[in-house]
């Protein structure tokens, strides 16, 4: 079983048994709205691009442990014109239980084709949808309906009130361009390796 837990914007724990890793933690005062939750432990840290709102791995405790879980990336723009605005960032691929979970970090454009062929093996896709920084919800949609039945698909960085930027689109707006999205009222989901979800959700925030 591997437990996912929201931390808020783009930053998600992964956990099991054997061991945790922790994505995109921000720094505090970087993502309006929202702080870091204290404390967060786990075995490894991944950064997928080096800005204040996913680089904050100096405030993770690590464990000592090494990570169990095999991980490895493939590099994408930050933007649609192949990185000139505002660089390039990392989607990471982690193997844990038997899962295949895919964290997109900034991602700024539709996927190359041998990129959907990689992608198209994922169980669990963390993914932006609101527009701006990273893909909008009209290409995170696109995004959703090429990936494998069944996956389950958490959206992240968006706005929602107070939290996000302005330039966002809020989740409400996503919501209207991508049907079927579930809001859990929870700030983790677990998943069974034999049994995963075709599901859309958001999670709430750790605080």
């Amino acid at each position: 079983m591997v437990k996912i837990e929201y931390y808020g914007h783009s930053c998600f724990r992964v956990s099991t048994e054997e061991g945790s890793v922790v994505f995109d933690p921000y720094e505090d005062g970087s993502v309006p709205g929202t702080t870091l939750a204290k404390g967060i432990e786990a075995d490894a840290v991944y950064c997928s691009h080096d800005h204040h709102d996913h680089n904050a791995a100096g405030l993770i405790r690590l464990t000592g442990r090494k990570s169990p879980f095999p991980a490895d990336f493939i590099i994408v723009p930050h933007d649609d014109v192949n990185g000139d605005k505002r660089g390039l960032c990392r989607m990471t691929f982690l193997e844990a239980d038997g899962l295949t979970i895919v964290h997109f970090g900034d991602l700024g454009r539709l996927p190359e084709p041998d990129e959907y062929e990689r992608l198209k093996k994922a169980d669990v896709l963390l993914i932006p949808c609101a527009g701006f920084f990273t893909i909008d919800s009209a290409q995170a949609k696109e995004i959703i309906s090429q990936m494998k039945t069944p996956s389950l698909k958490i959206l992240m960085h968006f706005r929602e009130g107070s939290r996000g930027y302005d330039v966002q689109e809020t989740i409400q707006e996503v919501m209207d361009v991508i049907p079927g999205v579930e809001r859990v009222p929870e700030t983790s989901v677990t998943v069974d390796p034999e049994a995963v979800p075709d599901k859309i959700i958001t999670l709430e925030p750790i605080r």
